[in-house]
């Protein structure tokens, strides 16, 4: 008797799945994988013999200043400053990388005018991490 090799419904969906491209594919990446991990890891345990340098004293950069205005004048961290020890300071703090947050207290009769001469440095060297110190309402 003769095989036919045709289907006996035409119009029915094939229901099979060929993945045998994708097994491959996988196969294929998990090879991949398995030969370039230990060269990775190779390559970054890779023994050299680095120049050396001196070690150059390290200033350290505060995470916040202080300053406070009264009516004598100004304090950085506490310590009573001059008008051009504090230009100098701001002006050092403005070419920093990352500068300090400047945390401004004045006390509330001091003249705003001392406020805003230090205002008027923050923004001259462009300082602009400020931080203006006030207390809750009671």
């Amino acid at each position: 008797m003769p095989r036919s090799f045709h289907r006996k419904r035409s119009l029915e969906a094939n229901s099979e799945l060929n993945v045998t491209a994708l097994i491959d594919l996988g196969f294929a990446l998990l090879i991949i994988f398995m030969i370039s991990t230990p060269l990775i890891e190779k390559e970054q345990m890779m023994e050299i013999d680095l120049p050396v340098a001196s070690k150059a004293p390290a200033t350290a950069v505060p995470d916040s200043v202080d300053i406070l205005v009264t009516d004598a004048g100004y304090r950085m961290d506490g310590n009573p400053v001059g008008m051009l020890e504090l230009e100098n300071e701001l002006n050092r703090f403005g070419n920093m990388a990352n500068p300090p947050v400047l945390a401004i207290r004045a006390n509330a009769d001091t003249p705003y005018q001392n406020v805003v001469t230090l205002l008027d440095l923050l923004k001259q060297n462009q300082l602009k991490r400020i931080n203006l110190i006030t207390r809750p309402e009671e």
